[in-house]
């Protein structure tokens, strides 16, 4: 029964992600979103732990200490900020790198849909702009600076305008760049 739940959960959440890369302008990259949830190692671990009402690799982690569906996730799926850190010579530690805006554009439609999947009826458009304050990832330094500044923008476009409003910007940073 999990694993049905899960399937469900994840698919509804895909397809969402799919219709806002298509107002995105990235309908392809869209296509290709969160495949890699459907593998072994990230899908096993997904009906095991599923909620409905978080991700099941936050209950992985209060149980074995670490998400490996998670690190497997992260390792493939290049609109996720994790991704995007490299080795930096001249410090000599892993360092967050800026994000391609085709990815973090995929992101953002990924952010949006996992709020509308979780929250469901009590979604507003403010919902993702207060999940992305409370977290302690772009205040610890692991988010690209850039990276934080430009999702924060389009998330506070989202909040104050709607995703009309919001989805022009992110055709704006496809086709510009930040």
């Amino acid at each position: 029964m999990k694993a049905w739940k899960h399937f469900k959960t994840i698919t509804k959440h895909r397809h969402k992600v799919i219709l806002h890369c298509m107002k995105a302008g990235i309908f392809w990259q869209g296509l290709f979103h969160d495949l890699s949830k459907y593998s072994p190692t990230e899908f096993l671990a997904g009906a095991k732990y599923y909620q409905g009402t978080r991700s099941p690799n936050e209950k992985e982690r209060e149980t074995i200490g670490y998400s490996l569906a998670w690190m497997h996730h992260k390792g493939r799926n290049r609109h996720h900020f994790e991704y995007w850190t490299d080795y930096n010579p001249a410090t000599k530690l892993n360092t967050p790198v800026k994000m391609p805006a085709k990815y973090l554009a995929e992101m953002f439609c990924d952010r949006v849909a996992a709020s509308k999947i979780y929250m469901g009826k009590d979604y507003k458009d403010t919902c993702p702009l207060q999940y992305f304050q409370k977290s302690t990832a772009r205040k610890v330094g692991m988010f690209h600076p850039d990276t934080a500044d430009k999702l924060m923008y389009l998330l506070e476009v989202l909040a104050e305008k709607g995703e009309e409003e919001a989805f022009k910007e992110v055709h704006k940073l496809i086709k510009e760049g930040y």
